[in-house]
């Protein structure tokens, strides 16, 4: 079962969604709260089962309203995704995928654990 993760960091405060083998499927930016982490969380809940994807990977891609997963490529060639809120906010992040399938594997597995995934302190 997948779970959200609460960690105190250097600057603030994050969440990670960890999947059920505790790999970090997606994490937060770092909040001054542990209030607004949480409402970061609610947010992936709410935000995540509804989202379309936005394949920025293709040349002349088809941009979608938010929310939405934004999955791109960056510098490095590594396939990675943003989940933007409702109001175009990011509210979550993924670490590089080395294929553009796995990005898609993580996206979806955000879409599918993140609305029942409990919330845990670290």
């Amino acid at each position: 079962m997948a779970k959200f993760v609460i960690k105190e960091v250097a600057t603030g405060i994050k969440f990670n969604l960890k999947a059920g083998n505790g790999e970090v499927i997606a994490t937060s930016e770092v909040y001054e709260s542990e209030s607004a982490c949480k409402n970061g969380i609610e947010s992936v809940k709410a935000n995540a089962p509804v989202a379309d994807v936005e394949d920025q990977t293709v040349e002349g891609f088809e941009a979608v309203k938010h929310p939405k997963f934004e999955m791109y490529a960056d510098k490095a060639g590594e396939f990675r995704f943003r989940l933007k809120a409702k109001n175009g906010q990011i509210i979550a992040v993924s670490e590089g995928y080395t294929s553009k399938a796995g990005c898609e594997n993580g996206i979806a597995s955000v879409k599918k654990n993140a609305a029942e995934a409990e919330v845990v302190a670290e």
